[in-house]
């Protein structure tokens, strides 16, 4: 059937200013590959193949299964998930939360991204968004109308800011600065000594700072950070929280974000009036997932990643590839070979001649051009048959 439309109608000009979603636009290429029977091995979106804890998933069975369960529930989150959710922050991070004030459920932290741009930024403000960085730091707020300025995150700098450039830049006009620890895509870990120089530089020049932190459970046997650890954090930080990697629910589309209660009741007015709230037996399930016990996290953020990332490293070293191997994350990040143009040239290779999809930097941002990142997020038997194609090849 031919594509008719109005040719007299046109979009906004808003839909000029951004591209479709790589992964979106690839995963039609994968899929068409797969069709023609090249059976491809995903190794590049951070969606966890596993599920969550047994306990979770019969709280949602059972709750789903009353009768007035269904209904339309409130934008802030029942009582219960929200006090997990402060529960949670106080026995993992030690940070004190007022369940009824100073937390926001939400339909996962890319929702938040588009939430607090609209509370905090008119369009034209300015936003610092780390390079490179989550890709829809750039297109949300593109869309937005806000201005992006991008800060350098560099691999001699541990993939932290660079503070001096930083304090060099003209801040006229800042309104809010993204951040992510431990960082996606490059694995750089966070530090409280890192948080203390973000607070203060926000403190100092009257900027928001959010912090993503969905990864500080993954492959990480120690410390667990926040933002909201340093004092003075809640005052002027946003740190959004999201179940989807450290709890294997990234399909529930359930996170949060933590901050003082007059950012909240800001964010609260863009919410509702945008969407309602989450179907109630999921949140009773996710407020069950907060409560896990230590031995299924160990179980299923660190020992089974571990075996997935120790195969990771090996695909890397056969492809040549440079990494820091204290990296955290559910990703692997490396630098190509130099006898290769670009990132890509080099993940074009491995998808058309070992059948193995992995995400090419570049879609980072420019400082991520020389770079390829590797998903955690496959069986081991996927990731070892991964290897073997490329050990073929390269």
């Amino acid at each position: 059937m031919a594509d008719i439309y109005n040719k007299n109608i046109l979009p906004a000009d808003r839909i000029a200013t951004v591209n479709e979603y790589y992964f979106s636009r690839k995963g039609k290429e994968v899929a068409r590959l797969n069709a023609e029977g090249k059976d491809i091995i995903s190794l590049a979106i951070g969606s966890p193949d596993m599920p969550p804890s047994k306990e979770t998933i019969d709280t949602l069975c059972e709750n789903a299964r009353l009768d007035n369960a269904h209904g339309y529930q409130p934008t802030v989150g029942i009582p219960e998930l929200r006090n997990a959710m402060a529960s949670f922050y106080k026995r993992w991070y030690n940070v004190e939360l007022n369940p009824d004030t100073e937390i926001q459920p939400l339909i996962g932290s890319k929702e938040g991204i588009l939430h607090v741009t609209l509370a905090l930024a008119n369009p034209g403000d300015k936003v610092l968004v780390p390079n490179p960085g989550y890709p829809t730091y750039t297109s949300l707020n593109r869309i937005l109308g806000t201005e992006i300025v991008n800060y350098n995150l560099l691999e001699k700098k541990g993939w932290q800011p660079d503070f001096e450039q930083l304090e060099n830049m003209n801040l006229e006009g800042v309104k809010i600065m993204w951040t992510n620890y431990p960082n996606m895509p490059t694995g750089g870990r966070a530090t409280r000594e890192l948080y203390e120089k973000i607070v203060d530089f926000a403190i100092r020049h009257n900027i928001v700072v959010v912090n993503d932190n969905p990864y500080s459970f993954i492959l990480n046997k120690d410390e667990h950070l926040s933002i909201l650890q340093v004092p003075g954090a809640k005052e002027c930080c946003i740190e959004f929280n999201s179940m989807s990697k450290s709890h294997n629910m990234p399909g529930w589309r359930v996170g949060m974000l933590a901050t003082n209660s007059t950012f909240v009741g800001w964010i609260l007015k863009i919410k509702s009036n945008i969407d309602s709230g989450t179907f109630r037996p999921m949140q009773l399930a996710a407020a069950c997932a907060y409560k896990n016990t230590e031995q299924w996290h160990h179980h299923a953020n660190i020992e089974t990643y571990q075996t997935r990332r120790s195969i990771a490293e090996k695909i890397m070293r056969r492809l040549g590839c440079a990494f820091d191997p204290e990296q955290q994350g559910m990703f692997l990040w490396g630098k190509v070979p130099d006898n290769y143009s670009s990132a890509e040239e080099l993940t074009e290779r491995i998808l058309h001649e070992a059948r193995v999809f992995v995400t090419p930097g570049f879609i980072f941002g420019s400082n991520g051009g020389r770079y390829i990142r590797i998903s955690l997020c496959a069986k081991d038997e996927k990731m070892q048959e991964a290897l073997e194609r490329i050990e073929k090849i390269f």
